[in-house]
């Protein structure tokens, strides 16, 4: 495990189960804690929250594959090995605590409920497709896009049709939508999320091929959890999945957090540390 040091971050990487190597960013003191992200973030985005927890936790940023040093999805890239890169994460890291935002709260869920060796869960806008409530009809048109060369297209289509953006911008012709999209997403932040859009429609795929699982997939979850959500963010991804997933998990509580988007680990760390170490504060201690 090859390590070097930048801004105060060590970087350092290990290998998954099936030979496949996962890069991670570690600061910070404390209990660990891994944190793992959502589908168009790499490590980078939780910088602002690895940072706003450093005081209370030994942080550990996950890089999930196609990310910066981490390796490729593989064919059939599935849930079984997103597990198992968090899996291979904690025991590189002695982390017993895990953090997960929107598909990397589905990550941390699964992984929760298929290995007892996670002692506690936060999960903030978790990723889970209950009922149906995330809609597939876009991936067609957007993997067509994306063969075409379109990738502008491609993300302003994701955005026009997958059901999460305001209503404003859905009513938005594609074409409108699509200047609207370059002139807001640009530079940097466009770069990081540009190479991340094939391993977007794998991990959209992979939640649509859990088949809308039961909230009682979870209830052998034996760690301690947390369910945070945005009062700001989509329904489906807060307010309508967090009663059913708390009903479900034994002993976990919920939070939902006024004045927070689906955004929050990037654009208010602050105030979601504040709230993940509140309920860390209230509850049980890791076993």
């Amino acid at each position: 495990m090859s390590t070097a040091l930048f801004d105060g971050v060590r970087t350092a990487s290990t290998v998954s189960a099936d030979g496949t190597t996962i890069a991670y960013h570690a600061l910070g003191q404390g209990p660990g804690l891994v944190i793992v992200g959502g589908v168009l973030w790499d490590g980078s985005d939780y910088l602002p929250l690895a940072r706003a927890l450093a005081d209370d936790y030994q942080v550990h940023i996950m890089e999930r594959r196609a990310r910066p040093g981490s390796g490729p999805q593989r064919e059939h890239h599935g849930i079984d090995d997103e597990c198992a890169d968090l899996v291979a994460i904690a025991a590189a890291t002695g982390a017993k605590s895990v953090f997960g935002h929107s598909f990397g709260g589905l990550v941390a869920l699964e992984t929760a409920r298929r290995h007892n060796t996670i002692a506690e869960v936060f999960v903030y806008d978790p990723g889970i497709p209950l009922r149906g409530q995330f809609g597939t009809g876009w991936f067609d048109g957007y993997g067509r896009l994306l063969d075409q060369g379109d990738r502008r297209g491609a993300f302003a289509w994701m955005t026009k049709h997958s059901g999460f953006a305001p209503g404003p911008a859905r009513r938005l012709p594609l074409w409108y939508l699509r200047l609207v999209l370059r002139g807001v997403i640009r530079g940097e932040a466009w770069y990081r999320m540009d190479r991340l859009l094939e391993s977007n429609l794998v991990e959209h795929r992979l939640q649509a091929a859990l088949d809308a699982p039961d909230p009682s997939r979870f209830s052998h979850i034996t760690a301690r959890t947390v369910l945070l959500g945005g009062a700001k963010s989509p329904a489906a991804l807060s307010r309508a999945l967090l009663p059913e997933l708390a009903h479900a998990i034994p002993g976990s509580t919920v939070a939902l957090l006024k004045g927070l988007g689906h955004f929050a680990p990037r654009d208010q760390p602050a105030r979601l540390a504040v709230a993940i170490l509140e309920e860390r504060s209230s509850g049980r201690a890791p076993r």
